[in-house]
């Protein structure tokens, strides 16, 4: 099976290090990605749509037909927000998108990319946690032909590939040449873009034990 694939958040540090392994992949035949802003990459297996408001896909709908996998890579901070509006861009928003997708598309794959210390109960102190946790649950209740929540910690980006936040970049810079001995020291705790992106990949192809995947078992899909 070749996959078509639905990337969100491909600006984004996560989003964009998936979007190179799904370029370079074999098994990946087409890309779509939708943006808020245009992503400056061309490429023959990639299709650009921008898109302002992804609470209003009515523009968009006839374009995001013919897909067997999204790789949903779209999020914010909750640092400095409310709950009520992090709930509108975390869990409303995702979950108009995925039902939009199960719609039009039965056969797809859902990957949404959570973070470590997301909270299933919905009941825990932290917001983001509750939040987060409450759009896998509501994405695990969907009707897709499978389903799969992405909980890394902390990722390395590889490739050249920034964050958007400054202050991120400067901790990445430091613990980049540290990666392979925190590799060997901690290998269920972190992980690198390369490696999320190949490991979206393989699961949606194979599938996998867990819905649930941290940095050790996206490391261990890799590893084989």
């Amino acid at each position: 099976m070749k996959l078509k694939a639905i990337i969100t958040g491909s600006t984004g540090m996560v989003g964009k290090g998936v979007l190179y392994e799904c370029l370079e992949s074999n098994d990946v035949e087409s890309v779509l990605v939708v943006n808020r802003q245009a992503l400056g990459i061309e490429h023959n297996k990639i299709k650009e749509i921008i898109l302002n408001d992804f609470h209003d896909l009515s523009s968009i709908r006839d374009q995001l037909q013919g897909y067997n996998a999204c790789f949903f890579c779209l999020g914010i901070s909750s640092v400095g927000l409310s709950e009520e509006k992090y709930h509108k861009v975390t869990y409303d928003l995702t979950l108009h998108f995925a039902n939009t997708l199960q719609e039009l598309n039965p056969d797809l794959t859902f990957i949404y990319v959570s973070g470590e210390g997301t909270d299933s109960s919905e009941k825990g102190r932290m917001m983001w946690a509750r939040v987060k946790g409450k759009t896998e649950n509501a994405l695990l209740g969907m009707p897709f032909k499978a389903a799969f929540m992405f909980r890394p910690g902390y990722i390395q980006p590889m490739r050249g590939i920034k964050s958007r936040t400054r202050a991120y970049n400067a901790l990445y810079f430091i613990f980049k040449p540290l990666y392979p001995l925190l590799k060997w020291l901690f290998p269920k705790h972190v992980t690198t873009t390369d490696n999320v992106g190949k490991a979206m990949i393989a699961v949606t192809l194979n599938g996998y034990k867990k819905k649930w995947l941290g940095n050790g078992d996206i490391n261990l899909v890799v590893s084989g």
